[in-house]
Parts: C-alpha cells; structure tokens; sequence
C-alpha cells in the first residue's frame, strides 16, 4: 500500500535487524552506529542546524515547555523559538535565554487560545520541527488548535504529545488529509484514548498497537513504557528495552519530545531521529540511576545526558569504519 506521507517519513537507509518479517528489531547502540545522524558542516552556522518551534505551557505547567525547549537544544538543534500563553511568557524567556519566545493570547483558563493558529503558522514557517503538546493542559482547547494549525503548515517536521493528541483522536484522517512528517509519542493511556481502546488492550499487545496506530494516523509512533516500541507506516518496527522505573516521572515525556525534534531539525527523517531520540532518552535514565538511584532523579537532570550520550553514540568504531 502506498503511503500518503511526506516521504522523509519513512527511512530507507533505517537499519533492519536479523529477525525480518513483522517482528521488531531491537535498537542497540550497534544498530544506531549503523544508522549515523546527519553531521552538521564544521564551517556551517547555527541556522545549518535547523530551528526548533515549541508550541506549549500553561500557568499551571510552563516547565513542560521549558523542558522540551531546552532538550531541542541539547540534541543539536541550532536555532528555538517558544510560544507560550501571554501571562507566563516573561517566565519563560527567563528560564531559557536562548530561545525567542511569542507571546499568545491565551483563554479565560490559561490555555492557548486557537484563534492564535495563524500567527503560530506563520512562526512555524521558518521552522524544521515543531512540537505540539507539551503543558497544554485544555484537552478540549488543544483539540481546536490542532485542528486549526496541522492545515495551514507547510514543510516543518511535527512532534506530537500530550494534550495535543486530542486533536487527533477527534480526527483520525488529520496528518493523512495534511501529510507532513510526523511523530506521535503517547503513552499506553494515551494511546487508548488515541485509538478507543480499553488500556489493557494497548499493554497487551504494544508492538502491535504501535503498528496500527502507525498506520491508521499516518505517522511514526513510539509507544512509550518499561519497553517502548517505535514504528512507522508501512515501514520497520524497532522495539528499545532502554531506560527503567526513574524515567516514569513528571516532565520525562517532554524531555522525549524535545530530544526528538532537536535531532528532526538537524536533519534525521521522522523515523531515526525517534529511534535515536527514544535510546538516548533511555541511556539518559540509565546513567542517572547509577549516579543518582535507580528513582528521585528529575526530568531536567535528563537534558545534561544527551550531548554526551550522542556524541558517544555517533563516535563508536562501528561509526568511526563508516566515515573512512
């Protein structure tokens, strides 16, 4: 079957495991060498790095947004913007420096107001992803500003989580209708809510479900959990056992969805930049356990690991025999 996606969605260069058929290749840090990320130009700029827009924040969570914010950058994204509720924007731009950050009209509630659809396209516009979702506490809100944005982009890759994904359980059709590469990130619940699933039916069958939702949503998907299964539309499905119990924690999805988008704007397709992104997520978790304890480390403390973490990734022998 022919897929109604971007074409970057799917990755004919993504590494395939011994296993073949429908069964998911585990990704290793083998397998990720295998599949390099995009090096940026060592004379090349910031903008060669691409530009990441946050779509995001609330009163009652404007770290969410921070918190992708600033994993976008710790993944090598070179340029960020922020667009946040009006009353929480000087907050905002404080906590991240680096980032120009909108300031939107916001409801009687606090949330995003739709009506700010086409200013956002317009910022949206000069960006090579932009993440839709986090702190976007309005379910019903968000579902309208989804509605009204996915139509009026053109070009920039989307990460999407959270509340967000409202918008597309009220429309399955939504990313088929308007293709642009894609990523959604929900975990089992939200998955169920995504596909009218009772729970259970998701955590039972999670690789899967993931396929499905692939398919029927017309996106990559990594279904998030203990194991975290990653597929897209007509394409491979990779399954990662990284990570542990710590990472269940608030504000770790939003570290995911930044991560994400940051490796999108460097130039990964939809597929590997979410197959890296969940890894490095995990090794993050990891690394913190040993050092910290295996639970009470904070979703910020996650966004120190990812350069290192990349970088040794990208740096291994099996990488090394691939640039001579």
């Amino acid at each position: 079957m022919e897929s109604s996606l971007h074409p970057s969605t799917l990755d004919p260069a993504a590494p395939r495991g011994p296993l073949g058929g429908d069964r998911p290749t585990l990704i290793t840090p083998r397998l990720l060498r295998r599949w390099p990320l995009p090096r940026p130009d060592a004379a090349g700029d910031k903008e060669t790095r691409g530009q990441v827009l946050i779509v995001g924040g609330a009163p009652a969570m404007p770290g969410a947004a921070i918190l992708a914010a600033t994993a976008a950058l710790r993944a090598g994204a070179g340029k960020l913007q922020i667009a946040t509720g009006a009353s929480i924007a000087p907050l905002v731009a404080a906590a991240v420096p680096e980032s120009y950050v909108h300031a939107l009209p916001e409801t009687a509630s606090g949330a995003i107001d739709p009506a700010a659809a086409g200013q956002l396209a317009e910022s949206a516009g000069k960006a090579s992803a932009v993440v839709l979702g986090p702190g976007l506490v309005d379910a019903e809100t968000a579902a309208r500003l989804v509605a009204d944005l996915i139509p009026r982009l053109d070009g920039p890759a989307l990460v999407i989580d959270a509340a967000a994904f409202a918008g597309l359980s009220a429309d399955h059709a939504l990313l088929r209708r308007h293709p642009l590469p894609a990523v959604l990130t929900p975990h089992a619940t939200e998955m169920a809510l995504l596909l009218g699933l009772e729970r259970r039916a998701v955590t039972a069958e999670p690789a899967a479900t993931a396929g499905r939702a692939a398919g029927e949503l017309g996106a990559v998907v990594a279904l998030k959990g203990a194991d975290t299964f990653v597929a897209a539309p007509d394409g491979p499905l990779y399954h990662d056992r990284g990570g542990n119990v710590g990472l269940a924690t608030s504000g770790s999805g939003d570290a995911l969805s930044g991560l994400i988008a940051g490796l999108l704007a460097r130039g990964a397709t939809p597929l590997q930049a979410t197959a890296w992104g969940v890894h490095v997520h995990g090794r993050a978790g990891e690394r913190l356990a040993r050092r910290v304890g295996p639970l009470g480390f904070l979703a910020r403390e996650l966004l120190a690991e990812i350069p290192p973490l990349i970088h040794a990734l990208s740096t291994g022998p099996t990488a090394r025999r691939l640039r001579r």
